[in-house]
């Protein structure tokens, strides 16, 4: 693999939001001219916070934490959005192309063991451009895309060479409820294009000697209410077009949040034998590296990493150990 150079890259994916086809809505709005369209973001990059974040799965968050951006603004749409407070209601400040590269530096010092994107998509050519200035001031940590996982598989082959880590969600394996509750088209079709573009970049997920991530695929499974979310059938996928050595994070998180009050089938918790129907699943057919959660302990009052963008200290967790 040849070496990316990351200010051609920046200059042509930059020349792509003036007619912005970013991701699979294809809006076609000029970004550049302050034109917005559906995640209603423009040209100047909006973050929410950069910090070390100690609760990301065991190889991302290894011991120092993971150097984790959160980026304001999303394609996509979900009712259930526990980040719907940057999502969607873009809590957020403007932050020029060198404060993001100052903020990957100043998180590199820090010690953490990669810098972690999340909801990077949107803003991926203001991410290159930040990163050639961080890799030409001795960035070398890990680079890992965090994402809900609605991208244009095209856009992702430019990143060949670029992201180290990608830990996408497959939310869906029906168009139907990704468009109800997330309010996009082609899920099924876009996410697993894109994740096939990822593994045949990264491979599985490849750990040193002190178990911390530094390459490959981590695919994260939110399991829902009603199994809402069909993660069976993704199981088939993955089973199927990549690999049953793919790393797998099982989460029992799902609490009703934001809008998800408003929709009968979401306005609950999952139950234990709801879990363990799609854990005991993925033993059926042969995975056997990654994670899980335990149910019972991931009450709201117990979860410590529930975050509240509005506050300084986002999660429970930064509170109890300051």
């Amino acid at each position: 693999m040849k070496k990316k150079n990351l200010g051609q890259l920046a200059n042509s994916l930059d020349k792509i939001l003036t007619k912005c086809v970013i991701c699979p809505h294809k809006c076609r709005v000029n970004r550049k001219k302050g034109e917005k369209g559906f995640c209603d973001a423009g040209y100047g990059t909006l973050m929410s916070s950069a910090m070390p974040h100690h609760g990301e799965e065991p190889p991302i968050s290894g011991i120092r934490g993971s150097g984790t951006i959160f980026f304001s603004h999303c394609n996509m749409k979900c009712v259930y959005c526990q980040n719907y407070q940057i999502s969607q209601e873009h809590e957020g400040r403007k932050t020029s192309i060198a404060n993001l590269a100052a903020s990957m530096l100043n998180l590199q010092n820090l010690g953490c063991h990669n810098i972690n994107l999340v909801s990077p998509t949107i803003w991926i050519p203001q991410i290159i451009k930040a990163l050639e200035i961080a890799k030409s001031g001795g960035l070398d940590i890990p680079l890992v895309f965090n994402t809900g996982g609605y991208e244009n598989p095209q856009i992702i082959k430019m990143l060949d060479g670029v992201v180290d880590i990608y830990m996408p969600d497959m939310r869906y394996s029906s168009n139907i409820y990704a468009e109800k509750y997330s309010k996009i088209k082609d899920y099924v079709k876009y996410n697993r294009l894109s994740l096939k573009e990822m593994f045949e970049q990264v491979g599985a997920l490849k750990v040193d000697a002190n178990g911390i991530a530094v390459k490959g695929i981590l695919i994260r499974l939110l399991v829902m209410p009603d199994n809402i979310g069909g993660i069976k059938e993704t199981l088939d996928f993955i089973k199927k077009e990549l690999s049953t050595d793919v790393y797998l994070s099982i989460m029992a998180q799902y609490h009703p949040t934001y809008k998800a009050y408003n929709y009968s089938k979401l306005n609950r918790r999952i139950t234990a034998e709801e879990y363990l129907e799609v854990t005991n699943y993925s033993k059926e057919l042969g995975f056997s590296s990654g994670w899980t959660q335990d149910h019972i302990s991931l009450s709201i009052e117990k979860n410590l990493f529930i975050p509240n963008f509005k506050d300084k200290k986002i999660f429970k967790f930064h509170k109890k150990n300051k």
